[in-house]
């Protein structure tokens, strides 16, 4: 009796109960058309014949392939595909840098004190829609372009990812910069300093743990952007997997699996230990 009297008591209640009721309705509300236009029908794996044929292709997987000459091969190309995600990003990095210093308004002179200058304006907004449409075309896009113009193998996953985290770090870096106290770069700039020194000296030392994060952060991502791209030709761990895949070898499939997992566990691990140490 005098737990039902604690529970009917209004002091009990929660007061937000209406409103997140009403926001629950209308998320179910918007969701549904969403889920009707993108075809989302999960009971489909639970049909007899799907079923069947997932587990057919599951019981494949075991045993994993253990001979040696498969194992250095999945082994090689482990490697390649760790040299395709640095190789991309580096190359990324390389064009985000200067552009980020072009597209960052708090390290222009001509905006420090007054409104910036018609001309140094162009110029940022022209680099903010470069970076937009670099990062805007999907890495895996990339790759299949890049495979036609210069054929299969890594150099097609490299340039991919080079150019979609060219945009991706740009407009990032961009925006943490801009973030940070502007005092120090802007003192600097009007005692004569160049976009350069303001950098280094004055919006650097703040932003560095930030930047290197998220650096260190897209190098983990580019790891599985390049297997992923594998699949299009672009070489690594994931081109061999898709050759298996089409031929059925379920057991190559599942060694690939787990070395792909290792993968991206020791990416992980390395990312830590380098945000610990960098930061």
């Amino acid at each position: 009796m005098l737990l039902s009297t604690r529970e009917n008591s209004p002091a009990l209640r929660d007061p937000a109960w209406s409103r997140r009721l009403a926001l629950s309705l209308f998320a179910v509300v918007l969701l549904w058309p969403l889920l009707v236009a993108s075809e989302f029908r999960p009971w489909i794996l639970f049909d007899a014949r799907s079923l069947s044929a997932s587990l057919r292709f599951l019981g494949s997987f075991l045993p994993p392939a253990v001979d040696r000459e498969f194992l250095l091969l999945v082994l090689e190309a482990a490697w390649v595909t760790v040299a395709i995600a640095t190789a991309g990003l580096t190359l990324g990095w390389l064009a985000a840098v200067p552009l980020t210093l072009l597209g960052t308004a708090t390290l222009s002179q001509s905006a420090v004190g007054r409104p910036m200058k018609r001309g140094p304006a162009m110029i940022r907004q022209l680099v903010r829609w470069l970076l937009i449409f670099l990062r805007s075309v999907p890495e895996l896009v990339w790759a299949l372009l890049f495979v036609r113009i210069v054929g299969l193998g890594p150099t097609a996953g490299v340039l991919a990812i080079a150019l979609t985290y060219c945009g991706m770090l740009g407009k990032v870096y961009s925006e943490v910069l801009e973030s940070v106290d502007s005092a120090p770069s802007e003192a600097l700039l009007r005692n004569g300093s160049s976009r350069i020194g303001a950098f280094l000296y004055g919006a650097l030392p703040q932003a560095a743990p930030e930047l290197v994060s998220y650096t260190v952060f897209r190098w983990e991502c580019a790891v599985r952007s390049s297997v992923i791209m594998g699949f299009v030709g672009g070489g690594g761990l994931g081109q061999q997997m898709d050759m298996s895949m089409k031929m059925l070898a379920g057991n190559e499939v599942a060694t690939m699996l787990i070395v792909f997992m290792l993968l991206v566990a020791l990416a992980d691990r390395v990312s830590r230990m380098l945000r610990t140490t960098l930061a």
